[in-house]
């Protein structure tokens, strides 16, 4: 399971667009998100409009903060002509210079629209292998997780030893879908993994 992240600074136009669109055209394995970080009460009325002419209803949906567990879970992070508001998204990051279409004629928010679909098409149909096989966030976990289990165990396990067993556990969890605590119970299983000398029976776990 991979997991993008859609953010403007509202979360109630432009990311609401294209977290529904994400999932009218995404295969399953690939999921969306969106949050901003001046969320709205709710999604613009003209946006609801729009969407609801395709026959997508968003009108329930409701703007979400960007928070500290979205960053982490994000895999990929698309940021639609945000500027200084959008934060920084530890992952591979594109930048989309999308208008934003609260407040413009009825006319303008469909084109807006039209294009945030033909970029989530475009991006489907040319970039969705590289983000599946992307290991950008999986290697930023695994760094956080090394430093501690590197310094318990330097005198008893060599370096390659330890980052092995811990990355092989890591794997385990890259489909969850709460993220939060991941580094903390990697760190708790590839410790007592270490501690017990059980880092052979991880590694013979491995397929292939």
């Amino acid at each position: 399971m991979k997991y993008i992240l859609f953010v403007c600074t509202h979360n109630a136009g432009r990311s609401q667009m294209a977290q529904a669109l994400w999932r009218e055209h995404a295969p399953a394995d690939v999921r969306a998100e969106s949050a901003g970080q001046e969320p709205a009460r709710a999604p613009w009325p003209e946006v609801v409009e729009v969407m609801a002419e395709v026959g997508i209803d968003i009108s329930r949906e409701r703007p979400k903060k960007l928070d500290l567990e979205m960053q982490l879970h994000a895999d990929w992070a698309i940021t639609l002509g945000c500027g200084g508001a959008c934060p920084y998204v530890p992952t591979r990051v594109d930048d989309w210079q999308i208008p934003d279409p609260h407040g413009q004629p009825i006319d303008v928010v469909r084109e807006i629209r039209d294009d945030i679909e033909r970029r989530i098409v475009e991006f489907i149909d040319t970039r969705l292998d590289d983000m599946r096989q992307d290991r950008t966030a999986h290697q930023l976990r695994l760094a956080r997780v090394l430093p501690g289990l590197d310094k318990e165990f330097a005198a008893t396990h060599e370096a390659d030893e330890i980052r092995a067993c811990t990355d092989a556990i890591l794997d385990r969890y890259d489909d969850a879908p709460v993220r939060m605590m991941v580094e903390t119970i990697v760190f708790r299983e590839a410790r007592e993994c270490l501690r017990d000398n059980r880092c052979g029976d991880v590694l013979a776990s491995l397929p292939g």
